[in-house]
């Protein structure tokens, strides 16, 4: 009995300090990571001491990260890491290897370090952390980014190459004389066995078991196969020496073009992410903190080298062999700089077989935490420091020379809606001329085709003079920004009082500070919406008449609810009462439409 108390006692705990630690963390756009590794610092035996033994969580709290590489693997299919193979083990290796290099040199000149521990640290400082790295450009939206990609298919190898360097430790610290080549023969042998387990399973059992799981209809069911299949592949990778991790990876990719894919990524989702946030309040608790009250300057100093040596390699990399722009290699750098999670297995290991002192460890340990406690800081630095020194965007002259005969259409902005309005125009004959702000977007839409696209900020006067906009009939505003698009119209209707102004809005408030420039407006998903609820309507079993008709039914009351609100809009109370009496009314008129069309059948 005592000892589940001591579990729930830690399970409050752990839960108790998340909540706390991570919504403030997040919600001062430090990220998620840096809130769980400080709760770990805070409840830890450095701090409050609320749990006396990190590494029993430690080894539970792995399997988040094993998690993770599920369901990386799950993302990729054999076709599509065959693609990525020259990012994957062209920039993967040239980057382990560069940054391993100049840390071991380090190691061994600096800190005068043997040879062997040398090796060990370089190779385990340059592997940074899977679960810290995706997490971060995952809460930023960024894993499609140029840099997230690559950064995928660096940390990809790095886990390839943390399982040959787990197994060369011990090597290294000459602690393995015993085995002769018979043994280690046959520790290959099972090695490669296992693989071949996991492939074949993967490939001819696993589908039809999931088949039948499918049938029961249980989601429990389902859930638990799901887990079964995770965790007994990293068992078994386990069991002869292989990286868990590296077995839950080729799971997932064996699994990956499976039609059971997204199901499995559901059921996992959860337990990655509860577990990947233990993994990092294990990392914080393991953190001695104590060393960086008694010595500040060398743990702070082991923390910014680990940085000042990763980041401008990895820039380097990311800029010539992965053939990234500047802004996009300094973000990889960041995202990567820090340590990672497989370091302090190979730490632990290289301790424990004596190639460098317990102290060292600890040293270690503190400093990788530290550097990914500075990670979310730099990311936050990134966009400002480039916004500070970015150089003026090169156009080409073509893009510039505003050239027009009297359009009588302007439109700015020449994203997905300002699109459209101009093929239309264009079919009709029309003439019009279109402003756009991005040279990417003019390259793309003058590709279609002849299309009077110039480069200019609709928010300058000389920019609309040069486009003779008082000479059009219309000014079409179709830019993804609300707030651009209303101080635009305003511009136009102080320059241009007499023209008509068409505005794409965002949502009903956009619409009444454009109502008050004079401006029509189109809210973007509206007609959208009531396109999807027709169609949706008809599933349902109304007829096509019943369904127009209901459509047009809300069109008209919307519209005329939206005048009404005009009046009000600043005034959130009676906005929200008008919305109330106006959804009754509704329901009432809906109710009055069904009662007619069975009066008619009669």
């Amino acid at each position: 009995m005592p000892h589940e108390g001591n579990l729930l006692q830690a399970a409050v705990v752990f839960l108790f300090a998340a909540v706390l630690t991570v919504p403030l963390a997040k919600r001062l756009q430090l990220g998620a990571v840096l809130g769980y590794l400080l709760a770990g610092v805070i409840i830890g035996p450095s701090v409050l001491g609320l749990v006396g033994n990190p590494q029993s969580v430690a080894q539970f709290s792995e399997l988040g990260v094993v998690l993770l590489l599920f369901i990386i693997g799950l993302e990729l299919s054999p076709k599509r890491l065959w693609v990525m193979r020259k990012s994957v083990f062209g920039v993967g290796l040239a980057q382990v290897l560069s940054t391993a290099a100049v840390m071991g040199a380090v190691a061994l000149w600096a800190f005068d370090q043997s040879w062997n521990s040398a090796i060990v640290l370089g190779l385990g400082l340059a592997l940074s952390s899977t679960a810290f790295g995706l997490q971060s450009l995952a809460e930023r939206k960024e894993l499609n980014s140029p840099h997230g990609r690559l950064a995928f298919a660096i940390l990809l190898f790095q886990d390839i190459a943390a399982i040959p360097l787990i197994a060369m430790v011990p090597l290294l610290a000459g602690s393995d004389h015993t085995t002769t080549a018979a043994q280690d023969l046959n520790h290959g042998l099972q090695v490669l066995g296992s693989i071949a387990v996991v492939v074949i399973g993967g490939r001819y059992l696993l589908r039809p078991v999931f088949r039948i799981v499918a049938k029961t209809g249980l989601r429990e069911v389902s859930t638990a196969t799901a887990l079964l299949v995770v965790i007994g592949t990293a068992w078994l990778m386990e069991l002869v020496g292989v990286s868990m991790a590296l077995g839950a990876f080729l799971a997932g990719l064996l699994l990956a073009d499976s039609e059971y894919r997204h199901e499995l990524e559901s059921q996992i989702e959860p337990f990655k992410g509860l577990l990947l946030g233990l993994f990092f309040i294990s990392v914080g608790m393991s953190a001695n903190i104590s060393l960086l009250f008694s010595t500040p300057f060398v743990v702070l100093g082991l923390t910014l080298l680990l940085i000042g040596i990763k980041l401008p390699l990895l820039y380097g990399v990311g800029q010539m062999v992965g053939e990234l722009n500047r802004e996009s290699a300094l973000r990889l750098g960041v995202v990567l700089a820090a340590g990672g999670e497989f370091a302090f297995v190979v730490f632990k290991i290289g301790r424990d077989q004596g190639l460098f002192e317990p102290r060292l460890y600890d040293l270690l340990v503190l400093a990788i935490t530290l550097s990914m406690a500075l990670t979310p800081l730099l990311l936050l630095l990134c966009p400002k420091l480039f916004k500070a020194k970015s150089k003026p965007v090169e156009v080409p002259e073509e893009y510039r020379a505003i050239d027009s005969d009297a359009p009588r259409v302007v439109i700015a902005g020449m994203g997905r809606m300002g699109q459209i309005v101009a093929r239309i125009l264009r079919a009709q004959n029309i003439s019009f001329i279109a402003l756009d702000t991005s040279v990417e977007t003019i390259e793309l839409t003058r590709s279609f085709g002849d299309m009077p696209v110039f480069y200019g900020d609709p928010q300058r006067p000389e920019i609309l003079h040069a486009a003779k906009v008082d000479q059009a009939e219309y000014f079409v505003i179709a830019m993804d920004d609300p707030e651009i698009n209303i101080k635009t119209a305003e511009l136009v209707r102080n320059l241009y009082p007499h023209m008509k102004i068409i505005a794409r809005a965002r949502n009903r408030q956009h619409v009444h500070r454009l109502v008050d420039l004079d401006a029509a407006s189109v809210r973007e998903t509206f007609y959208s919406s009531l396109e999807m609820s027709r169609q949706t309507l008809v599933g349902l079993g109304l007829s096509q008449a019943q369904a127009d008709a209901r459509i047009n039914r809300f069109k008209l009351h919307d519209l005329h609810l939206l005048a009404a609100q005009h009046a009000v809009y600043d005034d959130a109370a009676k906005v929200m009462q008008s919305a109330q009496e106006a959804r009754a009314e509704l329901a009432r008129l809906f109710e009055m439409d069904r009662l007619e069309e069975e009066s008619n059948k009669a």
